[in-house]
């Protein structure tokens, strides 16, 4: 699926198929976690978040889970676990406080969180998609190459372009009938890369081993 693709069929097939490739990717890269760490990114989080009004944060134990997930979910850096893990709760709610009144401007929310040790733009993006999913997308490795072709860029300048794609891509896709959000578009890039990576294993013979995926590295 190119990034250009303007079939809804095509995207919302990607987009339904994630629940599942979370399942099997997990399987096949042998990180049990990672469904319920979804689960709890995906369902669990955002409603927390909006829960606390009128000035919503997230917790320095939910922020550590959020690190886990994002970690889990691409490349393992358990340093920046550590430093997350470490960090003083006050800290956090003020810092994640900030980010999220400083809504819409997104340059400044991700300035905001990116003061916490351990917490880049990336991560960043991943606090800031579980508030506001139509303006913020994760920056996940495989949505950052589907948009701007690498995924080794994570400084906050490439990201606000990254967002501003996804953005337009999600009112492409709405405009249709169909609601998305930017977070959609990232979903469904990830499933269907992490689908693509593993159909040539699946289809080699009946007798072959269930697909371990392609690995991909991670600056952020």
């Amino acid at each position: 699926m190119d990034f250009g693709c303007s079939e809804v069929s095509v995207w919302k097939e990607a987009l339904s198929a994630y629940p599942s490739r979370i399942h099997t990717f997990s399987l096949n890269k042998n990180k049990p976690n990672l469904v319920s760490l979804d689960e709890f990114y995906c369902n669990h989080l955002p409603s927390l978040l909006h829960e606390r009004n009128p000035n919503p944060f997230i917790t320095s134990q939910e922020l550590s889970n959020l690190m886990q997930w994002k970690l889990t979910r691409g490349k393992w850096r358990p340093r920046l676990l550590d430093f997350v893990s470490s960090l003083d709760d006050v800290v956090v709610k003020s810092a994640s406080e900030k980010a999220f009144q400083s809504l819409p401007d997104i340059s400044k929310a991700v300035s905001e969180l990116t003061v916490l040790k351990g917490v880049g733009p990336a991560t960043a993006s991943a606090v800031l998609a579980a508030f506001a999913p139509h303006l913020t997308p994760f920056m996940s490795d495989q949505a950052m190459e589907a948009a701007l072709g690498n995924s080794k860029d994570y400084s906050l300048k490439q990201y606000l372009i990254f967002a501003n794609k996804l953005q337009s891509k999600a009112k492409e896709l709405s405009s249709e009938g169909v609601s998305y959000t930017a977070s959609d578009v990232e979903r469904a890039l990830w499933s269907f890369a992490v689908g693509k990576s593993s159909a040539p294993e699946r289809n080699e013979g009946p007798k072959t081993n269930p697909s371990r995926g392609s690995k991909r590295k991670r600056k952020n």
